[in-house]
C-alpha cells in the first residue's frame, strides 16, 4: 500500500511538469515505451533493478536504454531520479498512475465491458454514450467476451461496477431463495 502511494506521488509530480510544459501526452508515450520494453525483457529489468549488480553499472545500462529510445530530457531525468531513489521497481505502478492521471486531465474515463457474446457497433455506441453521460467524461471502452456470463454484460468504470449479467442475477435469485427457506 505504501509503495502505491509513493508511485502515485511520482506520477503526479511528472504530470504536473507535463501539464506546465504542455507535454503530458508525450511523457505518457515515453513512459509506456520504456515500461513496455522493460516488462517484455525480464533480463533487462534484472540488469537495472537487481542490487547484486553494481549501482553505477545498472545506471549505465538504464542510460543507454534511455538514449536508444530517444527519451526526452524531462523523462530521462525522471527515470534517473527514480533509479537513484531506489524506486525503479515501481515503474509499472508509476506508469499506471500516470496514465490514470493523464486521462483525468484530458477528461477521459476508461471502462471495461465484459459480455457473454460479441457486442454490435450500435450497442457499443449506446454503452459509450450512457457511460459518458454517467461520468461526464469521454469514455474509452475495452470490450472482452466471457461465455461464462451466460448473458448480459458487466461494466467497470474506475471503482464503479455495473453487473447486468444473467449469471449474477441467477446467483442473487438463489441467495434470495435460500434466505426465504429459513423463514
Amino acid at each position: 500500500m505504501k509503495n502505491l502511494a509513493i508511485a502515485r506521488r511520482y506520477a503526479k509530480a511528472l504530470l504536473i511538469i507535463g501539464k506546465e510544459d504542455g507535454r503530458a501526452e508525450a511523457y505518457r508515450e515515453e513512459l509506456n515505451r520504456i515500461a513496455g520494453l522493460i516488462s517484455k525483457e525480464k533480463t533487462l529489468e534484472q540488469a537495472i533493478t537487481n542490487p547484486l549488480y553494481d549501482a553505477s553499472e545498472r545506471k549505465t545500462v538504464l542510460e543507454k536504454i534511455i538514449d536508444k529510445l530517444g527519451i526526452s530530457k524531462v523523462v530521462r531525468s525522471f527515470l534517473i531520479l527514480i533509479f537513484e531513489k531506489g524506486r525503479f521497481g515501481l515503474l509499472t505502478d508509476i506508469v499506471e498512475f500516470y496514465r490514470k492521471l493523464a486521462d483525468e486531465l484530458k477528461g477521459i474515463a476508461r471502462a471495461s465491458v465484459i459480455s457473454a457474446t460479441a457486442i454490435s457497433a450500435e450497442t457499443e455506441k449506446k454503452i459509450r454514450a450512457t457511460l459518458s453521460k454517467m461520468t461526464a467524461k469521454n469514455v474509452i471502452l475495452d470490450i472482452k467476451e466471457d461465455p461464462k456470463l451466460i448473458g448480459g454484460i458487466v461494466t467497470r468504470v474506475g471503482d464503479m461496477v455495473l453487473d447486468g449479467s444473467i449469471r449474477t442475477q441467477l446467483i442473487n435469485m438463489r441467495e434470495s431463495l435460500k434466505r426465504g427457506e429459513g423463514v
